[in-house]
């Protein structure tokens, strides 16, 4: 065991991240085509990436148009195929593998742990099916995580600290809505952070964020059908929370904020026959991170609260902020990938939680962790990666749960 914490150490911040990157976009990339035909929300998103890149006419109306303009991007670069739709999803996916890596090791000051969080974040599956799927989520994730990254190694510094987070945090709200409420606690880190000068830096960071959102709407000015005048650039956005919160029928897979934690509501992007060859992808949460994880916020908000160590408060209030948004403002209806950004946050959670418990040659049991959340994600790679399986009965043997699908 000390030879393998000896190993790691022997890496740079820089090296490290190289190698996490080269990793995760491996593993995003491997059988990326699979399944050949387009599963769960890339019915409706990728058309809609085909319209706003090509600038045709509006389409899918309720969201922003970034994330489904890098959709488009990414079938314009890699060709209208299954692997074209999903190739900036994987990139995108290895941003945040980065981005979480830059959190962890600006909070923990510590390559290993930084290294943790990144590994964790890969592990929890969460991340993988998303990031190999063309979705919105991926992409608003990656840069939301790229505005915490970013404030985090530039709490009270320069100006352009300040625009960079205030660029990515404006293309998030960009890519999705989702991650708007995330504005809060970002603009209370740079009043915060920059008290001595609090409103410059709040209109500073306000500015970039606001001129970032509003630019990821220049595709529909140029739309061959019904471009967007500048003058109602306000009434659509208006538009787009009427369309948000109509009324919506049940769904077979709708779930609660409180279920999401416990993983009893998982959801199946694809389960049928393509070419001929049964494939499934579940949407699950790795057991090992979402149930451990949760044992990791009790630790780092007792000894974060009694030691009053920020590395522990800050990722147990992402946690519990990311999570409480929808309990406390629930939609009519809620999807277990919805929990997409609280179960990232799991992993700096386990990763500090570690850091913080266990000395450098006592470090068995995150070791062990790693191995049973790898294990657990060899385990379900079959049925979260579009992997051929013997029959359509298949599924049975990874449902855990009777309320899995």
């Amino acid at each position: 065991m000390k030879s393998w914490v000896a190993w790691l150490d022997r890496f740079s911040p820089v090296q490290m991240a190289v190698l996490l990157a080269l990793l995760a976009e491996l593993l995003f990339a491997v059988h990326l085509s699979q399944p050949t035909k387009l599963m769960f929300d890339e019915i409706y998103y990728v058309p809609a990436g085909r319209a706003v890149f090509d600038m045709i006419q509006p389409t899918n109306e309720e969201h922003p148009l970034l994330a489904k303009w890098l959709i488009g991007l990414s079938t314009a670069l890699f060709g209208d195929n299954s692997a074209g739709w999903r190739a900036l999803s994987t990139v995108a996916g290895t941003g945040t593998v980065l981005a979480i890596y830059a959190i962890a090791l600006r909070l923990s000051g510590e390559v290993r742990t930084a290294a943790t969080a990144a590994l964790l974040a890969i592990l929890n599956q969460m991340l993988f099916v998303q990031a190999r799927i063309a979705t919105l989520d991926v992409f608003a994730g990656a840069f939301l995580f790229a505005a915490i990254a970013i404030l985090a190694w530039g709490y009270g510094g320069t100006r352009r600290w300040l625009i960079g987070a205030g660029i990515c945090t404006g293309l998030a709200a960009g890519c999705k809505w989702s991650t708007l409420p995330f504005v809060a606690p970002l603009g209370l880190a740079v009043l915060w952070g920059w008290r001595g000068q609090w409103l410059r830096a709040g209109a500073t960071f306000g500015l970039a964020a606001v001129l970032a959102y509003f630019a990821t709407f220049a595709p529909a000015l140029f739309y061959a059908t019904d471009p967007l005048k500048l003058d109602r650039l306000f009434a659509w956005q208006a538009h787009m929370y009427d369309l948000q919160t109509q009324p919506l029928a049940h769904h077979t897979y709708q779930s609660t904020p409180w279920q999401w934690p416990l993983i009893t509501r998982p959801i199946w992007y694809l389960y049928e026959p393509v070419e001929g060859v049964q494939r499934g992808v579940l949407l699950v949460g790795n057991p090992a991170i979402m149930w451990g994880g949760l044992v990791a916020l009790a630790a780092c908000l007792w000894d974060g609260l009694k030691a009053r160590k920020t590395a522990l408060l800050v990722p147990a209030g992402l946690y519990i902020f990311a999570q409480g948004i929808w309990i406390l403002i629930p939609k009519k209806i809620g999807f277990y990938y919805y929990y997409y950004f609280p179960g990232l946050f799991l992993t700096l959670l386990l990763a500090a939680a570690f850091h913080h418990n266990y000395r450098r040659e006592d470090r068995w049991l995150p070791a062990a962790f790693m191995v049973l959340s790898f294990g657990l994600f060899v385990y379900f790679y079959p049925i979260i990666s579009a992997a051929p399986l013997p029959n359509d009965r298949a599924f049975e043997h990874w449902m855990w749960l009777s309320t899995w699908p």
